[in-house]
């Protein structure tokens, strides 16, 4: 830090397992990149290339190099792992996963429909190969599932091999854990708390309120993804009480 403050909660360190800040990068540039990695890379954790964006990325690698060299892991979005599947494509997947020499794929059906059973057959496949992270929830605004379905695709998918669980809420934050409003469901939230550990989760969070909401309840190195690469440097703001939003909750603690 620039300078000295009594009172900041301790974060922690890079690289970390807990505290995950998940950058969302949906068509950055080679030079926004490194704009990016300059101004936030040092609170940034892991990448995700959003969705497929990475099929229609230009210089492609380049940003990957980019990354890599800037010590940030960056995995494609979980409907490339989708569109793959949907069309018979599984082994090209991992031929793709191998030809850019990702460590990290994201397993998840937000999109199409799959067998849990099916799916979790892929993510001990995929864990063999690579550190997966899989996605659990829905796209689909109509599709609500009860907290106890929650909790039991969690719990199937991390014994299958998962490093982390994704709540799934999309780059709006309007679906899966939260209402169409961009509330957080919390006593879904709190019902998953009860079976799932907490490190385990990275909850979608991309709006303030959110990311404000999940730094109350769960403290300073809670595991928040879909971050804007704009919100990374606000967020840890948050994560410290530097904005008005958590400024009174960690000055007591």
């Amino acid at each position: 830090m620039n300078y000295e403050l009594n009172n900041i909660p301790a974060r922690t360190v890079k690289p970390r397992t807990n505290g995950l800040t998940m950058v969302m990068d949906k068509g950055l540039s080679c030079r926004q990149a490194e704009d990016f990695i300059d101004v936030a890379g040092p609170h940034s954790d892991i990448i995700k290339l959003g969705w497929a964006t990475s099929f229609v990325t230009p210089k492609l690698q380049e940003k990957l190099d980019i990354y890599k060299a800037a010590g940030l892991p960056v995995y494609f979005g979980g409907t490339l792992f989708e569109a793959f599947i949907v069309r018979n494509q599984f082994d090209d997947y991992c031929r793709i996963l191998d030809k850019y020499k990702m460590e990290y794929a994201e397993v998840s059906d937000g999109s199409i429909t799959i067998e849990h059973d099916v799916k979790c057959e892929y993510i001990q496949k995929l864990s063999k190969q690579i550190t997966v992270i899989s996605e659990v929830g829905s796209k689909d605004v109509q599709k609500i599932f009860a907290p106890y379905k929650w909790i039991k695709l969690m719990n199937a998918e991390i014994e299958a091999g998962a490093w982390k669980v994704i709540a799934e809420a999309r780059e709006s934050g309007n679906v899966g854990i939260y209402r169409d409003s961009g509330e957080v469901r919390q006593g879904l939230v709190d019902e998953i708390l009860t079976q799932i550990p907490q490190e385990t989760i990275i909850w979608e969070a991309p709006q303030k309120a959110q990311q404000t909401w999940f730094i109350k309840l769960l403290g300073t190195d809670v595991n928040l993804g879909n971050i804007a690469p704009n919100d990374v440097i606000p967020l840890e703001t948050l994560r410290l009480g530097l904005r008005s939003d958590t400024f009174d909750y960690f000055l007591n603690q």
